[in-house]
């Protein structure tokens, strides 16, 4: 862990401290980059893992952003179905154009713009989740409630196969 946070790091405990949340971003030795790499570098499960995805509407090309567990597969049906749009992936240059953030280090805060952020009800069963903090070896640790405040809270979870 380092002593002194990189740029962005810093910067999202700055936009969580003005949530007035007290946190402690931490910056890891070890890649964060997909939810498995976070779960283990953290040691916790990896559907404690808060997954920042963005999509983008294919009418007017908006994000949306998704705040998922780390093990949940987000069907975009149901997240058409809320937003009332066809949505697509989004590429790089579009989530860090709207997020300031690359992919694999994207935080829920700390964005140029306001996002229309949906929070997918898995991540509300764990006392504790953590989530990127800007860099692929930057996190946090939350609680879900906080993550309640940040958007609307959804069944975005794709139904398993019978």
């Amino acid at each position: 862990m380092s002593a002194r946070l990189s740029a962005k790091a810093a910067h999202v405990q700055r936009v969580l401290r003005d949530y007035g949340f007290e946190v402690r971003v931490r910056e890891l030795n070890v890649s964060t980059r997909t939810a498995k790499e976070a779960a283990a570098a953290i040691g916790c499960a990896e559907g404690q893992i808060v997954k920042s995805l963005l999509f983008k509407t294919r009418s007017g090309g908006m994000p949306v952003l998704v705040l998922a567990s780390g093990t949940t597969r987000v069907d975009t049906r149901k997240l058409r179905a809320l937003i009332g749009s066809k949505i697509g992936k989004a590429n790089a240059d579009f989530v860090r154009r709207h997020t300031g953030y690359a992919i694999g280090s994207v935080a829920p805060v700390g964005h140029p713009a306001p996002l229309r952020t949906f929070v997918d009800r898995t991540l509300l069963r764990h006392d504790c989740v953590w989530a990127a903090a800007g860099t692929p070896h930057a996190v946090f640790a939350c609680s879900p409630a906080f993550l309640e405040r940040l958007g609307t809270v959804a069944d975005l979870k794709q139904d398993s196969a019978p």
